[in-house]
């Protein structure tokens, strides 16, 4: 199984967003995490957002990166501009990085419809995970 770290901030929307649709993607065939280099604590918005789509992640917490230390990481994977600029040093030889910025969904201003910010940034992370899909995992080895 390989193992998959998804990091943002602050992971309370766009990793666990994203969380959600790996899990969901890749079950039986890769452990995924998903972790901040903050704690926020999970926003109810990306919970909402996954639930239209019919993922339930409302059990999911929000971590610190320093949680998972001691795992090997295949991939690791920023989902904002923030962490991948300020990810720590992981000792794992085999992790390959891969960097994607979501605008956070939660900073918009002025915002007339929430849902919809959410929605949007919810479809782009889905598409991405597919992408991701296809570009690292060729299925017929699993």
């Amino acid at each position: 199984m390989k193992n998959i770290l998804i990091l943002c901030t602050g992971n309370s929307c766009r990793s666990q967003i994203a969380h959600g649709y790996f899990k969901k993607t890749f079950e039986n065939i890769a452990n995924i995490y998903s972790a901040g280099i903050e704690t926020h604590g999970l926003n109810i918005n990306a919970v909402n957002t996954m639930k239209r789509d019919g993922i339930d992640i409302s059990s999911f917490t929000s971590n610190n990166i320093n949680d998972y230390r001691q795992i090997n990481f295949d991939f690791i994977i920023t989902v904002c501009d923030h962490a991948n600029e300020n990810c720590p040093l992981f000792y794992s030889k085999k992790s390959k990085r891969i960097h994607k910025n979501f605008s956070d969904p939660s900073k918009v201003k002025n915002s007339k419809n929430i849902d919809k910010d959410f929605d949007v940034c919810r479809d782009k992370i889905k598409i991405f995970t597919a992408d991701f899909k296809k570009k690292y995992f060729n299925l017929s080895n699993y």
